[in-house]
């Protein structure tokens, strides 16, 4: 299974879905980034996704949250769908909210990381879920995974 992105371009993420976008929330970035997931295995139900920054750990104690997705049908998520798509289920972010929150570093360039689940089933989440929630319910069901990574500059 592979997954790609438009919103990233030589491996850096486009500025519109971080920090130096137009759209934001309580100063949140809010426009989403767009993904295309490919060669998911065929007994494949659904799809679980976290956007994730594992380089805040070094600064906050925390791998910052951006995405989470659950029960996702599709195998193309377009740009913003975070504000207008209802087909899925998203989770909390670290700033508390269930939505897309786009990539803000406060030190220096962070690496990005999306990852794709192919799931043999839906997962029994409703909206609000956390990680931990996730990955509990992710538990035996997880048929493949797909990683994409991009830099976002602070």
């Amino acid at each position: 299974m592979k997954v790609f992105s438009k919103g990233i371009v030589n491996g850096k993420i486009l500025d519109k879905y971080g920090k130096r976008g137009n759209k934001k929330r309580f100063g949140m970035p809010t426009l989403s980034i767009p993904f295309e997931i490919y060669d998911a295995p065929k007994d494949t139900k659904s799809f679980a996704v976290i956007f994730d920054d594992p380089d805040s750990l070094n600064v906050c104690n925390v791998v910052w949250i951006h995405w989470l997705i659950a029960n996702l049908h599709k195998k193309v998520v377009e740009e913003g769908e975070s504000e207008s798509s209802y087909d899925f289920v998203q989770g909390m972010n670290t700033w508390n909210d269930n939505c897309y929150g786009g990539p803000c570093p406060p030190d220096k360039p962070h690496k990005y990381r999306l990852t794709i689940y192919a799931l043999n089933s839906d997962l029994d989440l409703t909206g609000n879920f956390t990680l931990e929630h996730l990955k509990k319910e992710m538990e035996g069901k997880i048929l493949e995974t797909a990683e994409l990574y991009g830099i976002y500059d602070n």
